[in-house]
């Protein structure tokens, strides 16, 4: 499975920014579907992923952004409002396809991983 997202930019606090990824080469209805991201020297970090029919924030994110999946178009959406420098980061896309429920917050649950999209915050 191939990732490839878009949407990325520089905004500021307060904007938003709505986030896209691709899949190709697999289903994104397969197993577990998702966001982290990544500051430099630091771990990456759980986003947003979604699972069958369930819906998993960060508490960090909850309320300001909301995962969407289309099984049609193979492609997992986040649309990010009141950003928050905080938010600056690289945007990971990621698949796994036996990803279980009590791993989704774990980076190495997840097999396939995009390039990566800059989201930068700043006034």
């Amino acid at each position: 499975v191939q990732l490839a997202e878009s949407g990325g930019g520089l905004v500021q606090p307060g904007d938003s920014l709505r986030l896209s990824c691709r899949a190709s080469g697999g289903s994104v209805s397969r197993g577990a579907v998702g966001w982290f991201r990544q500051v430099p020297g630091k771990e990456r970090e759980f986003v947003s992923a979604v699972k069958g029919g369930s819906i998993y924030y960060s508490d960090s994110v909850k309320g300001r952004f909301t995962i969407s999946k289309d099984s049609a178009k193979n492609t997992v959406s986040l649309q990010m409002n009141n950003l928050k420098p905080e938010d600056t980061a690289t945007y990971f896309c990621v698949s796994g396809p036996t990803v279980i429920t009590s791993e989704i917050r774990n980076p190495g649950a997840y097999y396939y991983w995009g390039q990566g999209t800059q989201v930068t915050v700043s006034s």
